[in-house]
């Protein structure tokens, strides 16, 4: 994916910023966040964004604040007024104005919210009371999982990666309480205090569910979950496709898992009725099977009431909710919480997001804006021809298959021609968690309806208001929402293709189609199946020059003493410099390159460097720095901008970069994939 946060945002939305440079104004809004004390030679992150980073502090409630943030402001107040609206409409029971305006209701009604506590769990409360076997534990967390609670493992359908015509059951690790497996084995002090918060958290939770012996649970349920993350694989190891693809029987589960009643599990999920599914880390798995036989099952139902009342917590009371808000500080940085109205948009945006984006569209998005960015696709789709073309370490063979997948990439742009049906979903005035549950229940069931049906290659998984985009291998496309095409202040026709072909063709377009061709995506073929149709001596001559990218990333310490992990960043990495690569060579072909006139004394191509930039344009808090730096595949924004520039001959050119500046790279070292 080509951002690292999801904003609600169009791209014809001006928004009155005091930190952004508007059109009356006749200030640049790249010239307007240059930092001049900062040389572009020693780090263009700083240089190009760091005027604006420093006279705009990070709100108390965020963990970082950039450009993303800026115009998802905006949206939220838009959503607001829609719900608002929506409150006062008498609708009809079941259409899309009723659900808007009940979840509003449900989820800004306070005082029955306080009120309540934890009494809109109770039912699911009492189930785990009623646990008395493996098997009920096996019951109650699967239906759980039904409702978005997410525990135990991770289960979902998708395209089966060997076959993009069918719609397989998947399984994969899951089921822990911190983010991921390093956070219980990881020493370092900040990952200790987070250990600690996480702890304190268990502890105020089993008070208040009344535990007889609070301390000691919480050691249990520890114990257990670092059991768990004992046998989960670490990020880096779940990149390769091949090595997390294990196709099996319903027998074989069984045999892998026998304490897992998976009868009773596919029976919950709707998905009994197919005879095989798709492992994606086999010795989680014969651990969990293993925990389940011998590990006590009260502590088992206390492992589901803490799953159950952190997934919950966020649209429950004060208490509730501040318990857990204390424990995700240490996580994100941020001192205060969100404003309720803007947690309530968030959670409507997950429900029903989509029925939110057909009333932006009619309003908001430009056509004009759209074939803007459907004819940049094709222009980076023939640069991509050109430079696979180029390649003197790709042999012909290779190059005729890489021609044809790249021909063969469908592309989404703005929002879907499809919209989905909500109808079934009901939303009422009740419980705000309630709605929340009945709304996971709905997509759940959404989703195990695929099952023994054709792949709807057409269908979206973004929402047309996100900051966001992706590409998808099964089906070897690129879907860029309206979102993420959007400038904070500027409507799309004012800004100049410089900036554009910086901000969205490289960092957006450019990077979603590289991705069909990273370490992971070049593993598809055309059609979106996993299966090798490289010659050995090309796949092996990928492989050498992704390692000078793992290994140039390897070398980053945004944080503490944390170093990027290369491996694991790799396929973001190699898609942000191939990305760019493919943005200069299109915008070379357009007319504002050819006639050159520089912008707010800028030239085109120094434009198109800062345009980039701008797309990365966020101050972050450390300890979300260091939360993503362990859990994230991409790399921090500073990274993004100052780590694939160095590979890059035309930002030498742009900005006089010279041998002994720090934004220097020996040409020996320079990374060159595509």
């Amino acid at each position: 994916m080509s951002k690292i946060i999801s904003a609600f945002l169009l791209s014809t939305i001006i928004i009155t910023q005091p930190t952004f440079a508007q059109k009356n104004t006749k200030q640049d809004i790249l010239l307007a966040n240059i930092d001049k004390t900062v040389k572009p030679s020693e780090d263009f992150f700083l240089y190009a964004n760091g005027g604006w980073i420093k006279r705009t502090p990070i709100p108390a409630a965020e963990s970082g604040w950039g450009i993303g943030n800026l115009v998802q402001d905006d949206i939220y107040n838009k959503l607001k007024k829609i719900n608002e609206t929506a409150v006062k409409t008498k609708a009809t029971k079941g259409s899309t104005t009723q659900k808007i305006g009940s979840f509003w209701r449900s989820g800004m009604n306070v005082k029955a919210i306080e009120k309540a506590g934890l009494t809109p769990l109770a039912v699911d409360l009492n189930k785990i009371d009623a646990i008395t076997s493996a098997d009920d534990v096996i019951n109650v967390g699967s239906e759980f999982q039904t409702k978005g609670i997410g525990c135990l493992f991770v289960t979902y359908v998708a395209q089966d990666d060997k076959n993009s015509e069918e719609i397989a059951v998947q399984f994969a690790q899951g089921g822990l309480g911190l983010p991921n497996r390093d956070y219980y084995f990881n020493t370092d002090e900040r990952t200790l205090k987070v250990k600690a918060a996480y702890k304190k958290y268990l502890l105020k939770t089993f008070i208040n569910l009344r535990n007889a012996t609070p301390q000691k649970d919480v050691e249990d349920l520890f114990a257990l979950e670092t059991a768990m993350a004992n046998a989960s694989r670490k990020l880096a190891d779940l990149r390769d496709p091949y090595k997390n693809y294990n196709k099996m029987s319903m027998a074989q589960l069984n045999a892998l898992a026998p304490n897992i009643n998976w009868s009773l599990h596919t029976k919950i999920a709707g998905t009994n009725k197919v005879d095989s599914v798709i492992v994606g880390q086999p010795e989680f798995y014969t651990t969990l099977s293993s925990l389940l036989k011998n590990t006590a099952i009260s502590v088992w139902k206390n492992y589901l009431k803490i799953k159950l009342v952190y997934a919950s917590a966020p649209y429950l009371d004060t208490k509730t909710f501040n318990d857990r808000f204390e424990y995700r500080k240490t996580l994100t940085g941020a001192s205060a919480p969100q404003v309720r109205w803007k947690r309530v948009l968030d959670s409507e945006e997950d429900a029903i997001g989509e029925a939110l984006g057909q009333l932006f569209v009619k309003e908001y998005f430009n056509q004009t804006a759209k074939k803007r960015y459907d004819d940049i696709v094709e222009n980076i789709r023939d640069a991509y021809k050109e430079r696979i073309t180029k390649l003197s370490w790709m042999g012909d063979d290779t190059k005729l298959k890489a021609y044809e997948k790249l021909a063969s990439i469908s592309k989404k742009v703005g929002f879907p021609d499809k919209w989905k049906d909500f109808s079934s979903l009901e939303v009422n005035d009740g419980p705000w968690v309630l709605n929340v549950q009945k709304a996971n229940a709905w997509w759940h069931n959404y989703e195990t309806n695929k099952l023994g049906k054709p792949v709807d290659r057409t269908e979206w998984s973004m929402t047309p208001q996100t900051y966001n985009a992706y590409y998808n291998p099964s089906n070897n496309e690129i879907v860029l929402p309206a979102g993420i095409f959007a400038v904070p202040g500027f409507k799309d026709a004012e800004l100049d293709d410089a900036l554009v072909y910086g901000y969205a063709a490289a960092s957006t377009i450019g990077h979603e189609i590289t991705h069909g061709f990273d370490d992971q995506g070049r593993q598809y073929d055309a059609k979106g199946n996993l299966t090798d149709w490289w010659s050995a001596k090309d796949g092996e001559e990928f492989s050498a020059r992704a390692k000078m990218i793992i290994k140039q990333f390897n070398e980053f310490i945004p944080v503490d003493t944390l170093h990027i992990n290369g491996e694991a960043t790799q396929g973001e990495n190699i898609a942000d410099l191939g990305g760019i690569l493919l943005g200069i060579d299109a915008f070379k072909k357009t007319e504002a390159y050819k006639q050159n006139k520089n912008i707010a004394g800028f030239t085109q191509m120094q434009r198109y460097f800062l345009g980039y930039a701008l797309g990365w344009m966020y101050a972050t808090r450390n300890e979300t720095l260091a939360n993503r730096v362990m859990t994230d595949v991409h790399s921090p924004a500073k990274e993004r901008v100052n780590g694939p520039f160095v590979n890059v001959p035309e930002f030498y050119d742009a900005f006089g970069i010279k041998k002994g500046d720090k934004m220097y790279r020996e040409e020996n070292l320079r990374v060159n994939i595509w």
